[in-house]
């Protein structure tokens, strides 16, 4: 089982379109996917039409493995369930507070479920706190979409920086951290200085894959479905395939 969490320390940057889009990619390439929504908006699971589960709250995530795989649901597209959260998740780091080896409760909760999938794919919040430490020592990629401004690059640094300086408990996660640009445009002038600049100083961390700003994506909360579902041969979608595939090279040679 391959964990890829899909993360930022900043809101609004297509974090759960890209976890949706790439969950479905992943499937469609013949994995057993488990996209597993740690958010507890659920935005993810809304866009598979699957709803809260009210079963699984409180610290049963991390305690109870049985309610854990008893939360999954299946969705509308072959080899790909669906773990959705409940607002109950935001308490996530009140709980986690209250366990013994709290980094590692996530790891250990997706690896009861782990025997049955490929593949599973985290939508999580964005906030620095102990789920992301958990989800930074869970996962073997952990995939940023950055838009290319200068907030933006300074909260990718800051990542950066949270994971791989002098009080880092796991500076391994440094090594598993890959960008993309997200909502790109680029007849703007600040978004390509940015990037090239992104790129100059982090040549092996950000993927060739540009992902460009799309009244598609939005269109995901209308249809409730992947853009590569709906509207697959646009450049959205070309763009989310060559995620998939820069990310499953990585996977495979990582």
């Amino acid at each position: 089982m391959k964990i890829v969490a899909c993360y930022s320390n900043k809101g609004g940057v297509g974090k759960t379109a890209a976890s949706v889009n790439l969950a479905y990619a992943f499937a469609g390439g013949g994995a057993r996917v488990l996209l597993c929504d740690l958010d507890p908006q659920g935005a993810a699971g809304f866009y598979f039409r699957v709803k809260p589960s009210q079963k699984l709250e409180n610290e049963a995530f991390f305690e109870d493995d049985r309610q854990v795989a008893k939360a999954i649901r299946g969705s509308d597209f072959e080899n790909l369930d669906i773990l959705p959260a409940n607002l109950s998740f935001r308490d996530f780091d009140v709980f986690l507070s209250r366990m013994k080896n709290s980094r590692s409760r996530l790891k250990k909760a997706l690896k009861a479920v782990g025997d049955d999938y490929d593949v599973v794919v985290l939508d999580c919040p964005p906030n620095l706190s102990t789920l992301s430490e958990n989800v930074l020592k869970a996962a073997d990629l952990i995939v940023v979409p950055v838009i290319p401004t200068t907030l933006s690059e300074r909260t990718f640094e800051q990542l950066l920086d949270f994971v791989g300086g002098p009080d880092a408990k796991d500076t391994t996660a440094r090594d598993r951290i890959v960008g993309f640009f997200s909502m790109v445009q680029r007849s703007k002038l600040l978004h390509a200085d940015t990037m090239a600049r992104m790129r100059e100083a982090h040549p092996d961390r950000m993927l060739q894959a540009v992902l460009p700003f799309s009244t598609d994506v939005e269109r995901m909360g209308v249809n409730r479905a992947p853009v590569l579902d709906f509207a697959p041969d646009r450049p959205s979608s070309q763009a989310y395939r060559q995620i998939h595939a820069e990310l499953t090279d990585r996977l495979r040679t990582g």
